[in-house]
């Protein structure tokens, strides 16, 4: 491939990414894509033959993307309380920066369930559990993290991120009423998540020893 090609096929990429953001796979038309790439469609359909494999490269990557911002579970230089707090900061800026883009990859899954299973196929369980255990053995009982529990905290972790997103119309709404900007609120958040996740599962804890 030239550096020209390569050059067409990333402006294709990104012309698909925004139109199919704005529009969903039902929406978007291949005359879209291409008009907004300045290319005729004729040329779009030498690199990606239908609507239906360039909808997938992109929906692929940029669900990739959102995922990939767990992998700092897997960094042994953090502790528990940095890695929620990584988390949030990289994630909440991730979709600042993306702020459709929750939205969009619910919407698709919803309609196509079957996409998840290719995003996860490559995602070990049972080596997410023992990592975590070998790097916080002690965290995680400290806060009664056990292998049942823990995709109950990693939804819930994950929810706080996504959520201001999803409901950003109704957040931001309420919050021009009482004179809250909601970028200040995202920035906010960043730093108030983590630590209402933390004082969240210390006080589980300690609710449940004492009823033992």
């Amino acid at each position: 491939m030239t550096e020209n090609d390569k050059l067409t096929e990333e402006k294709i990429f990104e012309s698909a990414t925004e139109i199919f953001i704005e529009k969903g796979m039902d929406g978007a038309r291949m005359k879209d894509i291409a008009d907004h790439a300045g290319i005729n469609k004729a040329l779009l359909h030498y690199y990606y033959r239908t609507k239906d494999h360039l909808f997938n490269a992109v929906f692929e990557k940029m669900a990739g993307l959102m995922f990939k911002k767990f992998a700092p579970v897997f960094d042994e230089r953090l502790s528990f309380e940095d890695k929620i707090k990584f988390f949030f900061r990289e994630h909440i800026t991730f979709l600042q920066q993306n702020p459709r883009l929750p939205a969009f990859i619910l919407y698709e899954l919803s309609r196509h369930p079957e996409r998840i299973k290719k995003l996860i196929q490559n995602l070990d369980v049972e080596k997410l559990w023992e990592t975590l255990e070998k790097q916080h053995e002690k965290d995680l009982k400290k806060y009664n993290i056990t292998k049942e529990n823990i995709p109950q905290f990693m939804t819930s972790v994950a929810a706080m991120s996504v959520f201001p997103f999803l409901a950003k119309p109704i957040i931001s709404g309420v919050m021009e009423k009482i004179g809250y900007n909601f970028d200040e609120y995202l920035e906010q958040r960043k730093s108030y998540a983590p630590e209402f996740i933390l004082k969240a599962i210390s006080k589980t804890n300690r609710d449940e020893l004492t009823l033992t």
